[in-house]
């Protein structure tokens, strides 16, 4: 990502960011105070909510555990028990079950709480079907739902459920309780408790709430409001624990971001669970986080107009730094010769715009002097130029003198110095090349076979005592269409025929080319002298060695890395040149500012 402060203006950025980080803190004070009022009102509810629901709990254990009590006196009734053990005759049977269905009649009209009582028993009599007392048989136990957990127990509680009743169905709670005597079971006493008795209060005084309450066995008997079953609310709570507490739920599917209250008073069966959304107990966090908003964007409003009045000032300046430059470089500046005229910047500045402004015109200075410096260097370059082209005409004359002393040779007869002329004038255009620093390696190899040629000659003529000069070339056709810098090849050879075999009536010269990757190795060997005299010899003629640090600076300065010359020692003797340059298909272009060679004349 690019540094915004290298690509847009210095005024919009300087705006920009300090809105940006206005509006910033703004923004983390009004949260910051919206998280901590919300918390802070969170304690402070889930306190009072905690209060209440221990009272309710309270209140709702006491009705409960009231009717546990009765349902165990009863359980205990003598004439209850005689009723159960159906070792009376009908009619005796007949007798007891009026009277014990009128003293459990009394009973649930002395407790309005109380809905009905079901009485289960081996061969239940038949009874009015709208009595709030029915006999039931011992068989219909396993259809209810609090069947399970009383094969356990010796009484347990059931969730809300609907009963039958002359009124319409009716939501309850069931009580039910084991009917033992002398350890045998005799039958089940369950008493119906109205869930809307327990549902009011539940609820309490304190308008529409989200309340449900769970028994030890997690089981959600009664619920009021909007709540969502226990086995979502096990994450959250544990229903076996003695304590009360709350928790603050968030990015629940259902609950969504909502308070839990929980109470359980100690040795109760209970637990009260109360569920506030998170948003009905902000709301005054969230006007506070508003009021402060709004506060905020006013003193946003006046800080961004003194920012913009700041940066206005900062920026004039530079904008009219800029304008001058961009008068100058673009409408044609006020160097000398242009045109254009400078552009007056402001004295009155006594700050770093001061200091930079007289920078500006000191660099303006020094950019007419370089440019009038430069005119001068353009003017000169034009005169070499054309005292380079001038120059070119004195080898194309000479290389015409060439070909005129081959024919002049033909004719007086002499066949090995027309051929000697009519080599070295093929050596002669190869080394021209049109001006070129690079040629193919097919014509580098040409003006070695033209250069040994003519060495070939002047041995068989006796000027090294008629000795035999032999050489072989190996190179494949495949690179003979890379190029390399002209004249690599031929130092090496002359050092070889000319110090290797000095004084020898033969000698051999080896060049072989080979491929490698992105590489071309040239192989120069002779059977000569070797280095070591070599060396000798040059220093007594203080001639020797110029080629060769001519190549080698040549390849340093047109290549860079593992690139040069390598001169060894043979086992066998002589002298082996291994040369490495780089696979080039196409000459190389020349870098900006290297000087270019002319091409002859015409």
């Amino acid at each position: 990502m690019k540094n915004p402060f290298k690509k847009f203006r210095i005024d919009s950025l300087f705006f920009r960011s300090f809105a940006i980080f206005i509006v910033a803190v703004l923004a983390c004070i009004a949260w910051a105070s919206y998280l901590i009022s919300s918390n802070e009102l969170a304690k402070t509810s889930s306190h009072y909510q905690q209060l209440l629901l221990d009272e309710l709990n309270n209140e709702i254990t006491t009705r409960l555990v009231t009717i546990e009590q009765i349902s165990l006196s009863t359980s205990r009734d003598n004439e209850l028990i005689t009723f159960l053990r159906d070792r009376q005759d009908e009619y005796d049977r007949y007798r007891r079950s009026v009277s014990v269905e009128r003293a459990l009649a009394n009973l649930t009209y002395s407790m309005p709480i109380i809905q009905g009582i079901d009485l289960y028993m081996e061969r239940p009599l038949r009874g009015d079907a709208n009595s709030y007392i029915q006999f039931r048989g011992l068989g219909d136990l396993a259809k209810q739902e609090w069947a399970e957990a009383l094969d356990k127990n010796d009484f347990a509680w059931s969730r809300e459920h609907e009963v039958p009743s002359f009124q319409g169905d009716v939501r309850v709670l069931s009580f039910a309780r084991k009917i033992v005597e002398e350890d045998k079971y005799l039958g089940v006493l369950v008493v119906h408790v109205k869930a809307k008795e327990i549902e009011q209060l539940l609820a309490g005084h304190s308008g529409p709430v989200n309340r449900m309450m769970i028994d030890t066995l997690g089981q959600q008997t009664v619920k009021t409001g909007q709540v969502p079953e226990h086995a979502e609310l096990s994450q959250w709570i544990n229903v076996k624990s003695d304590q009360s507490g709350y928790v603050h739920i968030q990015g629940d599917r259902e609950l969504g971001n909502s308070l839990l209250v929980y109470s359980k008073m100690r040795d109760s069966h209970w637990m009260l669970v109360e569920i506030t959304s998170w948003s009905e107990i902000t709301k005054g966090s969230f006007r506070l986080a508003l009021v402060i908003g709004v506060i905020g964007v006013l003193a946003i409003l006046l800080a961004l107009l003194l920012t913009l009045y700041l940066s206005r000032q900062f920026t004039k300046p530079i904008k009219e730094l800029v304008m001058a430059m961009r008068q100058y470089f673009v409408g044609g500046g006020g160097h000398a010769g242009s045109g254009g005229h400078p552009v007056e910047l402001p004295d009155d500045y006594e700050n770093e715009f001061g200091y930079l402004f007289a920078g500006y015109r000191k660099q303006m200075e020094q950019i007419e002097e370089l440019y009038r410096s430069l005119q001068r260097r353009y003017e000169q370059q034009r005169k070499a130029e054309i005292e380079a082209l001038q120059a070119n005409i004195n080898p194309h004359f000479l290389y015409n003198m060439l070909d005129q002393l081959n024919w002049m040779a033909i004719e007086a007869g002499q066949d090995e110095l027309s051929r000697i002329l009519e080599l070295m004038g093929r050596m002669f255009r190869i080394g021209l090349s049109n001006g070129n620093s690079f040629i193919t390696i097919s014509e580098e190899l040409e003006h070695i076979h033209c250069y040994l040629e003519i060495q070939q000659l002047r041995w068989q003529a006796g000027g090294e005592g008629e000795g035999e000069l032999d050489y072989a070339i190996d190179a494949p056709l495949s690179v003979q269409e890379w190029f390399l810098p002209k004249l690599t090849l031929q130092p090496f050879v002359e050092n070889a025929i000319v110090h290797g075999f000095n004084g020898r009536s033969r000698g051999k010269v080896w060049i072989q080319m080979e491929e490698q990757p992105d590489l071309l190795v040239i192989t120069i060997e002779d059977n000569g002298a070797g280095l070591r005299q070599d060396v000798n010899r040059e220093r007594k003629r203080r001639t020797g060695g110029y080629g060769v640090r001519n190549v080698r600076e040549r390849i340093a300065g047109y290549f860079e890395g593992a690139y040069g010359v390598e001169l060894t020692e043979r086992e066998e003797g002589g002298t082996r040149v291994v040369i490495t340059l780089p696979k080039l298909l196409e000459p190389p272009v020349p870098l900006l500012g290297e000087p270019i060679e002319p091409g002859p004349a015409a």
